[in-house]
C-alpha cells in the first residue's frame, strides 16, 4: 500500500533505512531485490542477456496488455532479432520527421481546453500521444479511426489496471469479473489494429509511405522472413501500450514541475522567444525524468547464480535497478530533491554513471527512447508557445503509482489563463 501511495517516498525510505541493496517482497511477484548504486545498476545492465533476463521478468505483468510475441517479454536471441527489426523506425531522420506532427496536433489539443477552468492536463496529454502515435506509427489520418482508438485505449487501460498489477485475478469463472472484462477491451482494440494492418498491406502506395507500420510490413529479418499479423499486432500494441502512456506521464510531470517553479517557466519562454536552441528546454525534460521517473524500476531475472553489488544472489530471483532512488542520491545530485534543470547544462548531471535512467539500459534501453524524447520537447514547446497556464493547486502533486507507471496524484491539473496568438499571427494584429 506505500508502495501504490507513493513508490519514490517508499524505496528511497527503504534505501535510507537498509542500505543501496534492499529486498521487497511484493503480492504476487514475489522478492525483488533492490540495488541503488550506479555499480550494481551498471552491473544489471551490462550483464550478460543470457544471464539476466528482462523478458521472463516482465511478462506477468505486461504479457496480458503487450502479447506473446512483443519485444518487450523475449529474451536472447529471439529479443534481439525483433529489436533489430524495430530500431531503425524510431531512430535518426525518421524521428525527426515527426516532429511538425507532433506540433500541429498539440496546437489543436490547445484550442479545445476549458478557459479558466481547472482540468488535468494528463488526460489530455493522454489523448493527444495517443494521437501522435496513431499518425507516426501507425499512419492513420481519418479523424473516425482515431476516435475509435481514443474511445477504446482509455477503457483497456481503465479495466486493465488490476489484472495488470494483481495477477491472481486473471481467471476465467466470471464473465463479468476483472479479467472477462480486460479480455473483451482488449479485443475490441486488436479489431482496430488488425484492421489497420490489413488496410496497410493492401495499400498500392506501401512503398512510398515512411510510418512504423509500413516500414515494418516491408522489413525483413535476415533469413529473408516478415513479420506475421500477430506479432505486428503484438509489436503495434505494445507501441499502445508502452508509448503515449508514459510520454503523456512525462509530459504531466513536466508542466506539474514547471508551474510551481516560476523561474524555471520564465527561463523557458525567454529561450523559446530567443529562437536559439534548446539547451534549457532538454534539461528540463531531464530534470523531469530525474525527479518524477515515469517508471520507477527496471527488472530483470537471473538465471544462474550471480554477485552483484558484492551480494551473492541466487538464480529465479528478479533483480532490480532502483531507477528512481539512484536518480535521487546526494552524493551524485547536491540537494537531490530540488527542480533545478540547470543540473544538466554544458554536459553537467551525473548520467556518465548510471544515475540518469529513466529509459533502461544496456541492451534492453527503451527503443522508443529518442522518439519519447523528441515528442515530450516539441509538445512542451508548443504548449508555453501557446498557453498560458497555471497550477490549479500550488501543493505540489504527490506520485502515485498506477499500472507500472508514476503519475501525479491529481492527474497534473492545471487552468488555462489565456491562450498565446502564434508569432506571425501576433505581429499580424500588431501591425493592425
Amino acid at each position: 500500500m506505500r508502495f501504490v501511495r507513493n513508490p519514490i517516498d517508499y524505496l528511497t525510505d527503504l534505501q535510507r533505512r537498509h542500505g543501496d541493496a534492499f529486498t521487497v517482497p511484493f503480492p504476487f511477484l514475489g522478492r525483488l531485490v533492490y540495488f541503488a548504486h550506479p555499480d550494481a545498476i551498471r552491473a544489471i545492465f551490462t550483464g550478460d542477456p543470457k544471464l539476466f533476463h528482462s523478458g521472463e521478468a516482465v511478462e506477468p505483468i505486461l504479457g496480458p496488455v503487450v502479447g506473446a510475441h512483443s519485444v518487450f517479454v523475449l529474451d536472447e536471441e529471439a529479443h534481439m532479432r525483433e529489436r533489430k527489426l524495430l530500431l531503425p523506425p524510431f531512430h535518426g531522420e525518421r524521428v525527426r520527421r515527426y516532429a511538425q506532427t507532433f506540433a500541429e496536433i498539440t496546437e489543436r489539443e490547445v484550442e479545445r481546453w476549458p478557459l479558466g477552468a481547472p482540468f488535468a492536463l494528463r488526460e489530455r496529454m493522454q489523448s493527444l500521444t495517443l494521437e501522435a502515435i496513431l499518425r507516426t506509427v501507425f499512419g492513420i489520418h481519418d479523424p473516425a479511426v482515431i476516435a475509435r482508438f481514443q474511445e477504446r485505449v482509455p477503457r483497456m487501460g481503465r479495466v486493465g489496471n488490476l489484472v495488470v498489477m494483481l495477477p491472481g485475478l486473471r481467471w476465467d469463472g466470471d464473465r463479468f469479473g476483472p479479467w472477462a472484462r480486460f479480455v473483451r477491451a482488449r479485443e475490441a482494440v486488436y479489431e482496430l489494429i488488425y484492421a489497420e494492418i490489413d488496410r496497410a498491406a493492401a495499400d498500392p502506395a506501401l512503398d512510398e509511405r515512411d510510418d512504423v507500420l509500413a516500414l515494418l510490413l516491408r522489413a525483413r529479418r535476415e533469413d529473408g522472413s516478415r513479420m506475421g499479423r500477430d506479432e505486428l499486432r503484438d509489436e503495434l500494441m505494445s507501441v499502445i501500450a508502452a508509448g503515449h502512456e508514459t510520454t503523456a506521464t512525462g509530459l504531466a510531470w513536466f508542466f506539474e514541475r514547471v508551474l510551481r517553479h516560476p523561474e524555471v517557466e520564465e527561463r523557458l519562454r525567454a529561450e523559446i522567444a530567443a529562437g536559439d536552441g534548446d539547451e534549457y528546454l532538454d534539461a528540463t525534460v531531464r530534470e523531469t525524468l530525474r525527479v518524477r521517473p515515469v517508471i520507477v524500476d527496471v527488472v530483470r531475472r537471473l538465471k544462474r547464480r550471480t554477485t552483484i553489488g558484492g551480494w551473492d544472489i541466487p538464480a529465479g530471483t528478479d533483480v532490480v535497478a532502483a531507477a528512481a532512488v539512484v536518480q535521487l542520491r546526494e552524493d551524485l545530485y547536491p540537494e537531490p530533491r530540488a527542480f533545478r534543470p540547470e543540473r544538466f547544462l554544458d554536459g553537467g548531471g551525473a548520467d556518465g554513471a548510471y544515475a540518469w535512467i529513466p529509459f533502461g539500459g544496456g541492451v534492453r534501453r527503451c527503443i522508443g527512447a529518442s522518439f519519447a524524447q523528441l515528442e515530450l520537447k516539441v509538445i512542451a514547446r508548443t504548449i508555453l508557445e501557446h498557453a498560458q497556464l497555471s497550477a490549479a493547486d500550488a501543493r505540489p502533486e504527490p506520485p502515485r503509482a498506477a499500472h507500472v507507471t508514476v503519475v501525479p496524484a491529481r492527474g497534473a491539473r492545471v487552468v488555462l489563463e489565456q491562450r498565446i496568438a502564434p508569432r506571425a499571427e501576433a505581429v499580424a494584429l500588431a501591425s493592425a
